[in-house]
């Protein structure tokens, strides 16, 4: 049943459907929509148009298809509807007649699919959040597991500074923390209800906008109907969050293969998160984690198509606003999927201490340390840095590490270095030195550690 056929004396040809019909991927949308007719009509009758008990008749109706829908008992591949919206309007005419016809009286599709999917959207952004504060527990437990795991730091993919597991654990819970903090942000700020603004310009109809946001659960009516009804920006945040997220989860999936590699050989991830070679047996890949890092680029693309899909519309609603739902369902069935097996490898996974140990311990990661006591005993830090350098190519040459170098080849670097220089270059000194907030001691750690998991125990 078309909403809009009373203009036309043709019908729309079987090639305008493909382009033009939303219901295969928009009946998603479908409690949503319902609820929002619900309280249409609740406010059709504070407006005169309906009576209580014609009211009661469809909103039993609708709750009825309400639960059909919730429960799968719709099958929307099989009916001839334009939309989600004309699929509800067609089964209440059905079930009710003249009487399903009244309830889009002073509303159009317009603010009904800016209300559905801003509905749609909130709903999402709960259950999204939930699942990264499960990610950010996995990745808790994870470094409680290990919290005596040392493991190379990288910057440029070249071995740098020793840290602790745990810290590089608690770097992507920072990541995930500002990733729930932003999905509040947007929870925020879309929290505006467009219902009751019509196409464009508003309705005639004495409906209560603030009484309508309030029942449909947002914080008040939006206070313009332009804008209202042409909109996006709360999908292009979604989008936006979405994926910044993913890229997070794209970087942990990054580190993850390269610590599972062989030429590493950090951690081995589980059975049920890798798969083997069809040609190789030997094989064990990432691939849970290859999909996650891959996963992220349509992510991305979904934003820059919608993007670009909104830079050029003229006010107000415009048929190209419907390539919104298509991407912003994508983005939130990927982000979710990679959430939940993110915690599963997280679950699975078994950290190697010693190779990690045996690792953080190779490419001079104490050179550092060597400068910081030079500049203990007086020398300026750019002076020290370069004999720290000097100090690392003579330990080349020799074929050992700083700290295996003895006292004669240091004193040769400088002479105010004593044999104390080797309680600072070992690996525990090394990091234990670095107990300032945010640092990588064991002591700030463990306190950034314990503290975390109390919260996360309070918001789970």
């Amino acid at each position: 049943m078309a909403l809009w056929g009373g203009r036309f004396q043709a019908g729309s040809s079987d090639m305008f459907k493909q382009v033009n019909d939303s219901l295969p991927f928009d009946y998603v949308m479908a409690s949503e929509d319902i609820f929002g007719s619900i309280v249409w009509s609740r406010a059709l009758v504070k407006a005169g148009v309906l009576t209580e008990q014609e009211q009661g008749q469809i909103e039993a109706s609708l709750s009825a298809l309400k639960s059909d829908a919730e429960q799968g008992n719709i099958d929307f591949s099989a009916s001839p509807e334009e939309d989600i919206h004309s699929f509800v309007e067609a089964y209440l005419t059905e079930q009710l007649g003249d009487l399903g016809r009244k309830l889009h009286t002073g509303r159009s599709r317009n603010d009904q699919v800016a209300t559905d999917f801003r509905l749609w959207v909130k709903n999402h952004l709960a259950s999204l959040k939930q699942d990264c504060i499960n990610f950010m527990g996995a990745l808790l437990q994870c470094a409680n597991r290990h919290q005596d795991a040392i493991i190379p730091g990288y910057t440029h993919l070249q071995r740098a500074q020793p840290v602790y597991f745990a810290h590089w654990s608690l770097a992507y819970v920072e990541m995930i923390k500002r990733d729930i903090s932003r999905i509040d942000d947007l929870i925020e700020r879309m929290n505006q209800c467009p219902l009751g603004c019509g196409a464009l310009a508003g309705t005639t109809f004495a409906v209560d906008r603030e009484n309508i946001a309030q029942e449909l659960g947002f914080a008040s009516p939006c206070l313009n109907s332009l804008d209202a009804v042409s909109d996006r920006d709360f999908v292009l945040e979604l989008l936006f969050v979405g994926s910044t997220s993913m890229m997070h989860l794209s970087r942990l999936a990054e580190d993850l293969i390269f610590y599972n590699s062989g030429e590493a050989g950090f951690l081995q991830l589980g059975d049920d998160v890798t798969s083997g070679s069809s040609l190789m047996p030997q094989k064990k890949n990432p691939d849970a984690l290859e999909l996650m890092r891959g996963k992220c680029g349509r992510v991305f693309g979904n934003l820059q198509a919608l993007l670009v899909t909104m830079k050029g519309l003229p006010l107000a609603y415009n048929k190209d606003m419907q390539e919104d739902k298509e991407g912003a369902i994508d983005t939130v069935n990927q982000w979710h999927i990679c959430l939940c097996i993110g915690v599963e490898v997280l679950n699975s996974m078994h950290v190697n201490e010693q190779a990690t140990r045996k690792a953080a311990q190779q490419g001079y990661a104490n050179a550092t340390e060597l400068a910081d006591y030079l500049v203990e005993k007086g020398i300026p830090f750019r002076t020290a840095h370069d004999l720290s350098g000097q100090a690392v190519v003579a330990a080349i040459a020799k074929g050992q590490a700083l700290e295996d170098m003895s006292i004669d080849d240091l004193k040769n670097i400088h002479s105010s270095i004593e044999s104390d220089i080797y309680d600072w270059l070992q690996l525990e000194a090394v990091l234990n030195k670095r107990n300032q907030l945010g640092g990588t001691s064991k002591q700030t750690v463990t306190q950034a550690l314990y503290l975390e998991l109390e919260n996360w125990d309070n918001i789970k």
